[in-house]
């Protein structure tokens, strides 16, 4: 047997309790995100059985390995609320030969940007001084701090806030102008490269792009900055500044705030059946369940097909994705999210029939399900273009509707009442989309045909 077997205690029922494992497998090196997750779900599977040591792993596949050589759990990054799913992480549990998840768990993602303790940074300040403006003319003028050291900066923390906001006074502001004229914050320097997991360079791509950085992807964000070279940007968490001595650049330099992503505890299978079982044991009801299937037949109308059985079975589906079938162009395997637990008799009967078929089928991850957070899809938050006839933009807890969705007497078509009459200010937002303010009817058909194509 291995010296990292399972811890396997007897309850005070007689009954064995489900398998812990010794070592749980993270994505390293230390100060990573799936470390940060991976030490939040070692405290909750040990309890009074024993603790659960953490181990680093160069890359996903390694940890996939040692958890199908029963040599440990694992913990893996699944799905990031602003880049959606981790195809890499995704394709490598369906591919596995004896895994599943177990567990899911959410953190909170920030990225702070950091730089050598020995990169010599100036921050430049591009101030445009209206004083000597022209039409079609702009002149800027240059605030320079070496090191961060001018205005009561240290050099540990190079600057704090937002891109493109100097909490200094700028050039502008001495001569008084507004702080409104501040254009931009770059640094000049030797800075030419950004580097950090794949998914951590797509959430701060505005701030690689304000300082004209080249994306270098690395196997996690804290190994980009364990392995910081001169001349680069790491990304990472903010504890990885401390923990590998570097100077902080910037907080919170992600493209969009509130961001989390979800991990799965990963094991093998029979320890997962093991796991389940208990839940069961303990009246645990509520489940998610991640499944992939593979029709074999391909034409129309088949994963329509699909979806009626899920609907007429009364299942919940949270997310539906396709990954291709590598090398097999045209052909998909769909991944499927649905609240319920796979021994359920309504889900049951839909994997039997999917089996029954003749397609594939295969349960990557069964987890107790926690509180889903079911927002409307507020229409500011749709993509510029495209049609939505009840486009309209937020403005605090005021709704405001599109005219063209309005009667004269400010009643909405619905019969509901408007939240925008004609004397209101039509947001900026609204009138850049094609269907803002429309006159009458043709105007909308007009926009219809032009971004629907039809």
């Amino acid at each position: 047997m291995s010296s990292v077997s399972r811890i396997t205690n007897v309850d005070k029922t007689g009954q064995p309790n489900p398998p812990v494992p010794h070592k749980l497998f993270f994505l390293g090196p230390r100060g990573s995100f799936t470390h940060q997750a991976a030490a939040s779900a070692a405290e909750a599977l040990a309890g009074s059985r024993g603790d659960v040591a953490l181990e680093a792993r160069e890359n996903v596949p390694a940890i996939i390995c040692d958890v199908e050589a029963g040599e440990g759990w694992g913990v893996i990054a699944w799905e990031n609320s602003v880049e959606g799913y981790v195809v890499p992480n995704l394709d490598a549990v369906i591919d596995a030969k004896d895994l599943a998840g177990l567990s899911r768990l959410s953190m909170d993602i920030a990225f702070d940007a950091f730089v050598r303790a020995d990169e010599n940074v100036e921050i430049a300040t591009a101030v445009a001084d209206e004083s000597v403006a022209t039409p079609g003319a702009c002149t800027e003028n240059i605030a320079v701090a070496r090191d961060g050291e001018a205005n009561g900066t240290n050099a540990g923390s190079v600057r704090n806030g937002d891109s493109g906001n100097s909490a200094r006074a700028s050039v502008g502001e001495r001569d008084g102008q507004s702080s409104e004229s501040i254009k931009r914050t770059s640094y000049i320097s030797s800075l030419r490269e950004i580097t950090a997991h794949p998914h951590g360079l797509a959430q701060c791509t505005k701030f690689a792009r304000a300082h004209d950085l080249t994306p270098v992807p690395a196997s996690s964000n804290a190994a980009a900055c364990r392995d910081i070279k001169p001349g680069q940007v790491a990304l990472g968490p903010s504890l990885c500044g401390k923990l590998y001595g570097l100077k902080t650049l910037e907080h919170n330099v992600q493209d969009f705030g509130g961001a989390n992503t979800d991990f799965l505890v990963v094991a093998p299978r029979d320890d997962v059946r093991a796991v389940l079982q208990e839940y069961r044991q303990n009246k645990v009801v509520d489940f998610e369940t991640i499944i992939a299937v593979i029709p074999l037949s391909t034409g129309p109308g088949v994963i329509a097909k699909l979806l009626d059985s899920v609907r007429d079975e009364g299942l919940n589906m949270t997310s539906l994705m396709s990954r291709p079938i590598k090398g097999h162009a045209g052909t998909y395997s769909f991944i499927i999210t649905l609240d319920a637990a796979p021994w359920q008799a309504n889900f049951s009967h839909l994997l039997h029939q999917i089996v029954a078929e003749g397609d594939w089928a295969k349960t990557l991850a069964v987890y107790p399900r926690g509180e889903h957070p079911n927002p409307p899809v507020d229409t500011w938050m749709l993509p510029q273009g495209g049609i939505c006839r009840k486009r309209a933009q937020s403005d605090g807890n005021e709704q405001r509707s599109v005219p063209g969705n309005t009667a004269e007497n400010g009643t909405a078509q619905d019969g509901s009442e408007s939240a925008l009459t004609q004397d209101d200010e039509i947001p900026d937002a609204i009138k850049s989309t094609p269907l803002g303010v429309v006159d009458d009817a043709n105007d909308r058909v007009e926009a219809e045909e032009r971004e629907l194509l039809w």
